[in-house]
């Protein structure tokens, strides 16, 4: 965690107004678990643009939304949730059909929720149904503030869901036992990942498979084991350029640039070897062993798409609201 805790140190003060020659410089917004995986595809792409600087804003992806409106100056973004750019699009700072500007609905690479148990895994947590019983203790960030933890809780649903043939009374009981078996709901990915592995507490972590593997690695693959589940619901991670930013800075052509390496064969194998699924079938093969099967589902297909979510989910008065409520 030392090296988490230094990577962000060394982040203080990006939302101060960006200098010298904008077209040589590139402030990437994204989420809070993300410091490792760009750090290395910034070193990367750096190779062959000397004189560029590239600098990181990590969070919570709302709360990265929201700092851009109010004033982050962030040429790009590389978020983890839709939503949280179709909100910079009603206010302006996002072109309409942003995600046709990139392939694969502007997202390099996917995830998707997974568990991270204890050596041996003592308490036997292999799918979903395991987290609602009472001797289990969860660690997930709040879906309020995190990109992260609203895929934790949509997955769940997507699984009750199937399980209780759509029977909203049992949806509703399950989710809610889920949670409160959390002790505490920290802001972002991050702060969860700290509760786990260096407070100790939870028998287990809910985070993207991506996290799971890098905690893993950081810690000791002896102290920890994933655990794949059942089924889980497709987390892809969309970039878009802040067109308000770019122009006015004049970084359009250079933020582009940078986008588009992260779906190059580099970009993608980076993205991989930091426990990221990929797009590049010939990357996505050589990495193949390294990734469970796992039977994946996407928004549009349980939910309706994100929308419907925002209005039925994550609104003022919502299912979400509800289940929070209840406890």
């Amino acid at each position: 965690m030392k090296r988490f805790l230094l990577i962000g140190a060394a982040l203080v003060g990006l939302a101060l107004p960006l200098s010298a020659n904008a077209a040589d410089k590139l402030l990437n917004a994204s989420y809070d678990v993300a410091r490792e995986l760009f750090a290395a595809e910034n070193e990367a792409f750096l190779k062959d643009h000397p004189g560029v600087t590239i600098d990181q804003s990590h969070g919570g992806t709302s709360k990265q939304a929201r700092a851009i409106i109010e004033g982050l100056e962030a040429d790009v973004v590389t978020f983890n949730q839709v939503t949280d750019i179709d909100f910079l699009v009603k206010n302006g700072f996002v072109a309409e059909g942003w995600q046709e500007k990139f392939p694969n609905n502007a997202s390099p690479f996917y995830s998707f929720p997974s568990f991270l148990v204890r050596a041996g895994n003592p308490k036997n947590i292999k799918d979903w149904g395991d987290l609602a019983r009472d001797d289990v203790k969860i660690v997930f960030p709040n879906p309020k503030t995190s990109g992260n933890a609203r895929y934790t809780y949509l997955a769940a649903v997507a699984y009750a869901k199937e399980a209780f043939d759509n029977d909203e009374a049992k949806i509703t009981e399950f989710v809610t036992k889920i949670f409160d078996n959390v002790p505490v709901f920290d802001t972002g990915g991050r702060a969860a990942t700290t509760t786990f592995v260096e407070r100790e507490i939870g028998d287990v972590i809910i985070t993207f498979e991506a996290e799971t593997k890098s905690i893993a690695k950081q810690y000791g693959e002896d102290k920890f084991e994933g655990v794949t589940p059942s089924v889980s619901l497709l987390a892809e991670f969309p970039v878009a350029i802040v067109d308000k930013v770019a122009d006015a800075r004049g970084s359009r052509d250079l933020a582009k640039a940078y986008l588009d390496f992260l779906y190059s064969p580099e970009g993608q194998k980076i993205a991989a070897e930091f426990g990221h699924r990929v797009h590049d079938e010939t990357v996505a093969a050589e990495f193949k062993d390294r990734f469970p099967e796992i039977r994946l589902v996407d928004v549009d297909d349980v939910f309706g798409g994100w929308q419907k979510i925002s209005e039925e989910h994550f609104s003022e008065g919502g299912k979400l609201d509800k289940i929070y409520g209840s406890r």
